[in-house]
């Protein structure tokens, strides 16, 4: 039976687990605002519009700020179309996803929703087809209070108190040729420092975040980095990073997802802190991981067609890949690996919530429901509070496919005011795995705990026909002796530990 021993110290820490860490993303993308989150004619359908089932549910998740409306959605998107009365706003060609958009959700909408299910908004202004003039004109009408055109207007529109958005996102993967305006880093970074230099006219503490990489695999990555923040440096906040692990028939790979991750972090990190030595500079920059998720990325891109001219469907169903118990271990191993760079990811958004791989599924006129991967992040995000540690980890190792040898365990853990939770997966896919903590140096006081997800089947998933089949499960073997905890990991799972 392979074997782990995780030892947690108070006196070796990662930094302060910022909320934001565990925050979401909504695009206008297929079913996931329509029919998603938005659904007037459902039984559940609040004044707005928005389905109260979704919403009892998102707040469940318990997402922090949520990144919106994209994505490469954003970048051919008129903010202006989303304000004024609804019956009057313009149907539009979403050409990101082939659709038509209506405009019946814009920002008014989206923050009733916000305010519904109590996240804070990050919004994301298009660069791509757009640009400076169209940003600080989307600023002035969200966050100034009065007596200008924009603010009048917006005021005009039933808001009278500013929307005071502090996070703003200066477009979307530019990096990507598949993306409306994609350019090359030179000119993006000029772009992106005029407009953060712009937008600081007008309310200098905005938190602004530079396009870093869409995928570790993008010939470019960390030369994009680097060069982004040769122009940017001084006028931003954060570098994105974006990462999306599917199993491609490759089980032992995909358990060791968290790899990647940690060395996609380190990466972007190790490209910024070489900037920062280049200019001299007191100032660090940080990530927003503003996408990360499990996503059948192969499978989409097989499915993409040719449509005739006229075919531009509003809300079609797009990437709503249905989760396994696999997915959900990966992606609690992914919340791993964000908690153990909790000093340098101060924001991170699944993407993305409800229906277009979304951990929430509905059907319209129907129920919604939890998919596998709604509990890893919906426990993690509720236990993992106060200071990430440094786990000091020894034990067996198992084959990572493309990765090498890694550890059978990924591990990390949070402290605060006594209490503490540890997060654990087990990578092998045929040995249950003996776990002991010692705890004697966080001084951790009170009973134990440990819940996860694993199953018999790791293709198991919750959809319509059974919204059930996979849930949360009480892990019995789990002891406390004194200062040792010792537990029982079953095969392929995520388990969340809390002490106190």
């Amino acid at each position: 039976m392979p074997r782990t021993h995780l030892v947690l110290d108070a006196a070796f820490t990662v930094g302060p687990v910022r909320r934001r860490l565990f925050g979401g993303f909504v695009e206008h993308l297929g079913r996931h605002v329509y029919d998603g989150i938005h659904e007037p004619a459902h039984e559940t359908a609040d004044e707005h519009g928005f389905r109260k089932d979704v919403i009892d549910l998102v707040k469940e998740l318990n997402v922090s700020a949520i990144r919106y409306p994209g994505g490469n959605f954003v970048s051919g998107y008129k903010w202006e179309d989303g304000v004024g009365p609804v019956e009057q706003r313009p149907r539009r060609l979403d050409l990101a996803w082939h659709s038509t958009e209506t405009n019946e959700v814009g920002l008014h909408e989206f923050q009733h929703w916000l305010d519904a299910v109590d996240s804070e908004l990050m919004l994301a202004v298009n660069l791509g087809t757009r640009g400076t003039q169209e940003a600080i004109e989307l600023l002035e009408y969200a966050n100034i209070d009065a007596g200008t055109a924009l603010s009048e207007y917006r005021r005009s529109n039933g808001r009278q108190e500013p929307f005071a958005v502090k996070m703003w996102c200066l477009g979307n993967e530019m990096d990507g040729p598949w993306q409306l305006g994609h350019k090359n880093a030179e000119d993006y970074g000029k772009l992106a420092a005029m407009t953060a230099k712009a937008m600081r006219q007008i309310q200098p503490d905005l938190e602004l975040v530079a396009c870093g990489s869409s995928g570790a695999s993008m010939p470019t990555f960390g030369e994009w980095e680097r060069t982004v923040l040769e122009h940017a440096y001084d006028d931003v906040d954060y570098i994105s990073a974006h990462a999306y692990y599917e199993e491609e028939g490759d089980l032992t790979s995909f358990l060791a997802s968290g790899v990647n991750m940690d060395h996609f972090i380190d990466t972007v990190t190790t490209a910024a802190d070489h900037v920062k030595a280049h200019k001299k500079s007191d100032k660090r920059i940080d990530i927003s991981f503003d996408e990360w998720n499990v996503w059948s990325l192969s499978k989409w891109n097989e499915q993409q067609k040719t449509f005739e001219l006229q075919d531009w469907p509003v809300a079609p169903r797009l990437l709503e890949d249905v989760y396994t118990v696999a997915d959900a271990v990966v992606v609690g191993g992914l919340l791993i690996s964000l908690l153990r760079h909790a000093d340098r990811v101060a924001s991170a958004s699944i993407a993305q919530l409800v229906n277009v791989i979304g951990p929430i599924m509905t059907e319209p006129g129907g129920p919604a429901w939890r998919q596998t991967t709604f509990f890893p992040f919906s426990v993690t995000s509720t236990l993992a509070n106060g200071t990430s540690l440094q786990v000091k980890a020894s034990g067996d190792t198992v084959d990572g496919g493309k990765y090498g040898e890694v550890p059978v365990v990924d591990s990390a853990a949070t402290v605060e005011d006594g209490k503490a939770a540890v997060f654990l997966v087990n990578r092998h896919q045929t040995e249950t795995t003996t776990v002991t903590i010692d705890l004697a140096g966080i001084g951790a006081e009170g009973d134990v705990r440990a819940e996860g997800i694993w199953d018999d089947d790791v293709h198991a998933v919750n959809d319509l026909a059974d919204r059930e089949r996979v849930g949360l499960r009480t892990n019995e073997t789990v002891r406390r002796e004194g200062d040792t905890i010792t537990i029982e990991l079953p095969p392929v799972s995520w388990t969340a530990v809390s002490i106190g």
